[in-house]
């Protein structure tokens, strides 16, 4: 139905204020989007790699003939990535917004790039970054870790089945999820959750306390959501709704916000 001239109205009102206007995604569309995103048990237990805070990251614990990770958006933290490093696997990593990793080793290997869509500028796919990367065995498996503030989501969508399945654990943060009832960005998120879960399952999540949570009919959403999953040939999953939350091994990003668990509607 074409909207009224009072609807039109106030939507050029809203425009002019800076307020983002659209269809809402419908909430049982949102709650089994939702639903796909429930964590699966292994059997083989996750591991924390990286400190008791922001940078560190719950792993199934199976990281033996990893060849290397990848893990764009470095910031001012490596923690994750040095912990990596001392087990013995490279990492190659990818910030334009900064000069190099917080500290150095021998293992880390830098390029001032942000990942994205396309090769240009600053910017590098992940196809052509991982291409960059030396010869790696037959069979052997890397690990992405992504942290790149909203930026996931063309990255993800952009990479083909075949290059995202060489991952055998994938750590990402989604980011904006605050948005989930807002039509575009439902489809947006809904097409990259696809994506991920084309050969990989859910192991973990833990929502990110940086940012706090917000209620959308009736539903409590984390802003920030850390997602580790884990490639479908190496285990049995089963699902477990009674799984406790927060992991014995969680810990909160940011020590001095109040702690986030993971809503009900989530597990």
């Amino acid at each position: 139905m074409k909207p009224s001239r009072h609807v039109n109205a106030l939507l050029e009102r809203a425009y002019d204020h800076a307020i983002s206007v659209g269809n809402a995604a419908p909430r049982e569309a949102v709650l089994e989007l939702i639903g796909t995103l429930a964590a699966f048990d292994t059997g083989r237990g996750l591991v924390r790699v990286g400190p008791a805070g922001d940078g560190g990251y719950l792993l199934p614990d199976d990281l033996d003939g990893i060849a290397a990770c990848v893990s764009p958006g470095v910031s001012t933290q490596s923690g994750f990535d040095l912990a990596l490093a001392e087990r013995g696997i490279d990492v190659y990593m990818a910030d334009a917004s900064v000069d190099g990793p917080a500290v150095s080793h021998p293992r880390f290997y830098f390029e001032k790039k942000f990942l994205g869509p396309v090769s240009a500028g600053k910017f590098v796919t992940m196809a052509d970054f991982i291409q960059a990367i030396p010869a790696i065995a037959p069979g052997a498996d890397l690990i992405l870790q992504m942290d790149i503030e909203g930026g996931e989501y063309p990255v993800l969508l952009g990479m083909d089945r075949a290059l995202l399945s060489l991952f055998r654990i994938v750590i990402v943060e989604l980011h904006g999820l605050e948005n989930l009832f807002h039509g575009f960005s439902f489809a947006l998120i809904q097409a990259t959750v696809e994506k991920l879960l084309a050969d990989h399952r859910v192991v973990h999540l833990h929502p990110n306390n940086c940012c706090g949570s917000v209620v959308r009919q009736g539903i409590e959403i984390p802003r920030v959501l850390e997602v580790t999953l884990y490639r479908k040939d190496r285990a049995t999953f089963t699902r477990n709704p009674a799984r406790a939350y927060p992991h014995s091994l969680d810990a909160d990003n940011v020590a001095g916000n109040p702690p986030l668990v993971l809503a009900q509607s989530w597990r």
